[in-house]
């Protein structure tokens, strides 16, 4: 077993931390080296099967990222972006790849992401679904087909926990359209509507994000000009398929040189 590479899973306690662990102990090609959790945690010194509710792995529960990052070959990161930013330069000096799920980081955790990558590879995506990028794929190209007499509206929803808006998706989608028109996002970028906001400017990219329930994903790309209208969409039902995908962006990721990469480039799209 131990010829395949070792993961270490950060927020273990969490809902996608769980799902992620479940997916690698059920996964042949890799195998659970460290769970993670935050120091003081009830699952802390405890086997992370036990802690879930389930039968022992002989993982024990850690607080210490030093001490996980060291046995591991990658590390699975659903956090926050303080917590991300961390786990970076930690990863890169253990030569572990460091798969980020994390969403809401801003343009300094980037800069500081995008430093570590010059140590290690970190593959990073708003969203680690095969549906998804394709998405993200066909949206740059219908952007680049189309001109500014159509407006484009990314509409996300997302269950009532969801603490971050736009989701990194939405924004994703956002920077395909924007490079499909070749323009910055930054520079036409409209999520802020409320009150008397006057009409529409030409050119810009809206978001619309929803909050409800326990809505795991839902995205829209609307193009809408004069007479019709072109929507691209993904229904994400279960989160199980992030988890895979961000196992995936593991394997893949261990015989590739130091570099920030994504989940197009896992996928070879």
């Amino acid at each position: 077993m131990s010829d395949i590479p070792g993961i270490v899973i950060t927020g273990a306690s969490g809902r996608m931390g769980q799902m992620l662990i479940k997916s690698v102990l059920a996964s042949d090609k890799c195998r659970l080296v460290g769970a993670l959790v935050r120091d003081g945690h009830d699952w802390q010194g405890l086997d992370i099967g036990v802690a879930m509710g389930g039968q022992p792995v002989d993982v024990p529960v850690t607080s210490d990222p030093l001490e996980a990052f060291a046995k591991a070959q990658a590390v699975i990161d659903f956090t926050t972006p303080a917590a991300t930013v961390d786990f970076a330069g930690l990863a890169a000096q253990a030569r572990a790849v460091h798969v980020i799920g994390t969403t809401g980081l801003t343009d300094n955790d980037l800069k500081a992401i995008n430093a570590a990558a010059r140590h290690a590879v970190i593959v990073r995506a708003g969203n680690m679904s095969l549906g998804v990028n394709l998405l993200v794929k066909l949206t740059k190209q219908v952007a680049a087909a189309l001109d500014e007499d159509f407006d484009i509206e990314v509409i996300e929803s997302h269950h009532n926990q969801k603490v971050d808006a736009p989701s990194g998706t939405a924004l994703m989608l956002g920077e395909a359209a924007a490079e499909g028109r070749g323009v910055s996002l930054n520079d036409v970028s409209d999520s802020g509507r409320n009150g008397i906001t006057g009409a529409r400017k030409k050119g810009d990219i809206g978001f619309s994000a929803i909050r409800g329930g326990d809505i795991v994903g839902e995205h829209d790309v609307l193009f809408a000009g004069h007479g019709e209208r072109i929507v691209l969409r993904h229904m994400a039902t279960d989160r199980a398929l992030f988890a895979g995908g961000a196992v995936k962006a593991a394997l893949w990721g261990q015989d590739k040189r130091p570099g920030e990469y994504d989940m197009l480039d896992v996928l070879g799209l």
